[in-house]
Order: C-alpha cells, then structure tokens, then sequence
C-alpha cells in the first residue's frame, strides 16, 4: 500500500508537472502568433489544442511509462527462468516475438490515422461550438436555433464515428494478441507434450512452462494495451509540436531600436506602402501620409476602402509587402512590439471585456495602476456616472465580453483603458460607430481631452465624428484619394461630398422616422 501510494504520487505529479509545463509553453506560444494564424484558425481547434491534446500527454507518464518500465522488467525475468528450465522450449516460444512486431507495425500507421481523424473531428465540434456560443444573440434573432442544432448534430455524429471506428481499432488490436498468446499455449503444450511422452523433459517442468507462457503474454498484453495510448499520445503531441513550430510572421529584430515611451512625440509616416492579405490581392498600393504629432486625422471611405487595413499596419499586427511606416523616423519594424503597443492605443468598434471587476477592466489587471488614477480616467470619458449606478461601484464583476452592459457603455470603459495607459499615439477604429447621440457627445467631448498633444487617427463613418479633425483624408480602393480639412473637401465637390451628403440624407431619414414615431 505505502509503494504503491508513492509510485502513484510520484508519477501523477511527474507527468502533471511536465503537462502544466507543455501546456503554458503553448498558451504563450499562441499569444506570440501573429494575426494572420488567427484569420486562418478556428478558436475552437486551438482550444482543444490546450486542453484535450495535452491532457493526453500526461497519460504517457502516468500509464504507458509506468507499463513500460514494469511489464518491461517483468518480461525479462520471465524470459531468463524460462530458459534456465528449458533453452529448446524457449527458443520455439520465442518465435512469436516477430509475429507480434509485425502485428504492431502493421496496425500502426492505421492506428494513427484512426486517432488523428477523431482528434480533428473532436476539434472541428469544439470550434462550432465555441463559434455558436458567441453568436447566440444573432442565431436566437434569426430563429437559427433548429439550422444550428442540425449542423452540431452532423458534427458531433462525425466525431461519433470516428470514435467508434476507433474502439473498433483497439479491439482489433488486442484481441489479435489474445488470441496470439493461446495459440502460443496450444502450441507449447503440443511440443513440449510430445516430449514428455519421449521423456526428454518431465511433466513437471511443462506445467511450469506452460505457466510461464501465460504470465509471458500478460505483460505483452498490458504493454499492446498501452499502445493504443501511446498511438493517441503521439497523435496528440504532433498537433502541440506542429503549433510550436509555426514561426510569427510578425517578430522583432535581434537588435532592436532602443526608445522610450517618454521620448516618443508621435510623427508617423507611411512611405510608399503595399499591401495585401493573400499575395494576389492587393488592399493598399502604393499608400503615402504623414500625420504631425499631435495632429488629428480623420480617415473615411467605403467598406473595403482599406481603412481598417491601414491601422493594423501601424498597429503592426501585419507587417507591410513593400515600403515602411516609421514612427519619429524609425521603422516600427525595428521597435519591439511591447514598446510598440504602449506606444499605439487601439479603440476597436467592439470592444472586448474580460471576466472580473469593472476596476481590473480599467487597468487591464495591473496593480501597479493606482485606484485613483481608473477613477480619474472613467470621469474624464463620463463613465463614472455609469459606474455610480452600480452596486459595488469599481467593484462590480461583469461576466466575460461584458454582458449586461450595452455597447455604448462597454465603450466608455475601453475608452478609460486607453487614457490609462497613456499612448502617445491614439487609434479609434470605428469606436463610436455604436453608441448612440448622447453617448457620442460624451466621447467627442473625452476625446477632446484625450487628444491634447498625442497623434490622432479616427476611422469614422459617421462624418459628425471627424468633422474638427486637423485633416481628414479620404480612401477607395487602398489609395487616398483626398485630403483636407473638412471645409476644404466639400469645396472639392469630389467623393467626400458624396458620402457627406448621403450621411445627410441618412440622418435626415432617421429624423422623419423619429418625428412619424412620436406623432403616432
């Protein structure tokens, strides 16, 4: 009891330490990947990645290592009592040694293929799953429901299958050893009962011999058993090393530029830049803009336009096919990413909450950020008001991407996140395209605040939004087509006039829906 308590207590925490290793050496190496695996990748595969496949490692160590080193030495003693009472009798049991390797190397590759095609069924439901899970506001507004059922239904029936087809395989390929080893047995008895009856051995040592046969095929069998494992081990592993060994497109350079966040004054320049995400599509040709620190520009254009484009460029997300964009006169290929994210803040249209309090959120888990520091940066965007209604004020818990708070009030935090962290240079893409007219008045007037002596880039469709920019320029098709203030555009009676007047026209339909709803 007490050997078996340790032997167990030792190998569960060998294989668990090893497992906890694996899987936070993979969870970092995801973090480092760059945002084109992620356009590429379904959430719900790496998620199964970080549980499932590394959760089967550690039953290599704690069943196939333990069976090998055990059944392993019980073999071999085994085998040297068997040939201490008969070297003749042995050496015919010994014959089924490369019939039972050719039975392993032919059911291997086999094997591998059946656990590798569950394990990707496994991942591909989790994906959907995980995909579902965050549209079910869009699948229950649309009556999907039943349509999403039917579609998990076929791929959770897949994975049925093929972990049938797997069960099929183990049984397979087991009982071919069972049925291995008695015929071993029959075929022992029949010799070595041919050479009692010639009295070249006597009964005695058949009896034991025959006993030493059977216990022969259990450890072999316990050992069979354990393959199967190590075949889903080895399936399991070649996915994690597979992820390991995706390299970033997205990396900084051995000697990067050495800057501080202090010294950063936030002139950009885009030089001749090109890009495009697949290498048969261009987004943006041959782009050039140079935004003053401290400056604010206003970017508008279509969908498709190639706005959003530009700001993961400068974000560095993707890194550009020709030209470059510096930041104060140097590469931001040359800056390291760290350095290069505190520098940018980024206000995404949809901004993404984490589960824990309104305060964490804020200051995005650093206590080193003082209280009083979140709460000065939620008055400054108005969303200490919000924060007041609250029961536990700072305190408050919200559930994971912010549920329970509307879109406008979600963006008031994401806008207190920003002037926490202080950038030099502040990216807001599409960031008030949600909020409603109130709400907008209270981030224009934040922004006003934000904006004072950092560089400045709003992607808008709403015109009112950028209106009082410095500049604003104008995108179609990957190019800027115009640039000026907003003054100087509508002069032009060019592409910013057209969107600025089918704005108009927008506003002035929402206007008369409005005052038809109220008479009624």
């Amino acid at each position: 009891m007490f050997f078996s308590y340790l032997q167990n207590n030792l190998l569960q925490f060998a294989g668990q330490s090893i497992v906890a290793r694996i899987r936070k050496d993979l969870f970092a190496h995801i973090f480092k990947l760059s945002m084109s695996y992620y356009d590429k990748t379904p959430s719900g595969s790496l998620i199964t990645h970080v549980s499932s496949d590394t959760e089967t490692l550690n039953q290599f160590f704690t069943q196939v290592l333990l069976s090998l080193v055990r059944d392993g030495m019980t073999l071999i003693f085994i085998i040297v009592l068997m040939f201490h009472l008969d070297p003749q009798l042995t050496l015919y049991s010994m014959i089924v040694i490369p019939i039972i390797v050719l039975i392993a190397v032919s059911f291997r590759r086999y094997m591998r293929k059946t656990y590798q095609l569950s394990r990707t069924r496994l991942s591909q439901m989790v994906a959907f799953a995980a995909e579902n899970l965050s549209g079910m506001h869009l699948i229950q507004a649309f009556h999907q429901e039943k349509e999403q059922m039917s579609r998990f239904s076929e791929r959770n029936h897949s994975y049925f299958r093929a972990n049938l087809r797997e069960i099929r395989t183990n049984v397979l390929f087991n009982r071919s050893f069972d049925i291995l080893g008695n015929l071993s047995v029959a075929f022992i008895t029949w010799i070595g009962g041919m050479a009692v009856f010639d009295k070249a051995i006597e009964f005695g040592v058949l009896y034991a011999f025959i006993t030493y046969i059977r216990q022969f095929f259990q450890p072999i069998n316990n050992i069979t058993q354990q393959w199967n494992t190590l075949q889903s081990t080895t399936v399991s592993m070649n996915r994690i090393w597979h992820i390991f060994s995706i390299v970033p497109e997205v990396k900084d350079k051995e000697n990067p530029a050495k800057m501080t966040l202090e010294s950063v004054k936030g002139d950009i320049r885009f030089d001749h830049v090109r890009f495009g995400y697949q290498k048969d599509r261009t987004i943006i040709d041959d782009l050039q803009l140079h935004v003053e620190p401290g400056e604010m520009i206003g970017i508008v254009g279509t969908t498709g336009a190639g706005k959003s484009s530009l700001i993961s460029l400068l974000c560095r997300f993707y890194d550009v096919e020709e030209g470059s964009i510096q930041i104060d006169g140097t590469d931001i290929r040359d800056i390291p990413q760290s350095m290069l994210h505190r520098m940018v803040g980024l206000v995404q249209q949809e901004p993404y909450l984490y589960a824990g309090s309104i305060m964490d959120n804020v200051r995005m888990f650093d206590e080193t950020i003082s209280p009083e520091f979140v709460v000065e940066a939620c008055r400054l965007v108005g969303a200490d008001v919000l924060v007041g209604r609250m029961k536990d004020g700072y305190e408050t818990r919200i559930s994971e991407r912010g549920s329970g708070l509307s879109a406008g009030e979600r963006q008031l935090i994401s806008f207190a996140r920003i002037i926490v962290f202080q950038p030099k240079v502040l990216i807001l893409d599409e960031a008030t395209a949600n909020l409603d007219s109130q709400t907008e008045q209270l981030i224009q007037s934040a922004l006003q605040v934000v904006a004072e002596g950092r560089t400045s880039l709003v992607i808008a469709h709403r015109i009112s939004t950028i209106m009082h920019a410095n500049r604003i320029i104008v995108m179609r098709q990957g190019q800027i087509v115009e640039e000026g203030n907003h003054t100087e555009l509508l002069k032009l009676h060019g592409y910013y006039e057209q969107l600025f007047l089918y704005a108009q026209g927008n506003m002035d339909k929402a206007h008369s829906a409005s005052s038809i709803r109220e008479s009624v």
